[in-house]
């Protein structure tokens, strides 16, 4: 029987951003026998409120932190350039739409390149709707797809997913066999320490 691995993550969140170079490691190494699994897991619902100064403050400092402890690397003109809000539900559901079209990977990491990189912000539709351009994606499906009624029902049941393999935090990854959940400790920069606890538990549930 094929074990799932899932990867619950935000496309706007900071840890998930350092995360994705050890990711893209990951999907190349992970064994044949494991499927892998994205889910958005919703960091903060829509608004559209400003986010308070003294958030964009903390947030800023954990961004110095992520640099610190992983190497990643962050624009800070987007405090600058950009009215931040904590909102990241339509950025997850763009996710979605491009996945309809087969490019959810892709549309990951345009959004974490145009948020950390470019300092634009994915918390509006019309920086989704460019980075959907730059895909080249079907832009009549995917501005249909944006607010519609299925593509919420899929966020909805991503949510629900997130839920019952009990993730509060992003980025997780948690490795299904049969019924069983097993929670993967996240390591960055050191990818190995993951395959090594995949391995371990792959030796001593599945035979």
């Amino acid at each position: 029987m094929k074990s799932k691995l899932y990867y619950i993550h935000d496309p706007m969140c900071s840890w998930c951003y350092a995360f994705k170079k050890d990711y893209d490691k990951l999907k190349k190494k992970l064994p044949a026998n494991i499927e892998l699994v994205n889910i958005v897991g919703g960091l903060a619902k829509d608004t559209d409120e400003p986010m308070p100064k003294d958030m964009q403050e903390k947030i800023a400092s954990i961004w110095h932190e992520i640099e610190k402890m992983t190497g990643a690397k962050f624009n800070y003109d987007f405090w600058k350039k950009c009215k931040p809000r904590r909102a990241t539900y339509l950025a997850c559901k763009a996710v979605l739409c491009a996945k309809e079209q087969n490019r959810e990977n892709e549309m990951i990491d345009a959004i974490q390149e145009a948020y950390y990189q470019k300092a634009q912000n994915p918390s509006d539709e019309e920086t989704l709707v460019s980075l959907a351009k730059d895909l080249n994606l079907d832009m009549t499906m995917f501005q249909s797809d944006l607010k519609s009624e299925k593509i919420d029902e899929l966020f909805q049941s991503d949510l629900e997913k997130r839920r019952e393999l009990k993730v509060f935090s992003f980025p997780s990854l948690v490795l299904q066999y049969k019924k069983e959940l097993y929670p993967i400790n996240i390591k960055y920069n050191d990818v190995n320490k993951i395959l090594k606890q995949i391995e371990n538990l792959s030796s001593n549930v599945y035979f």
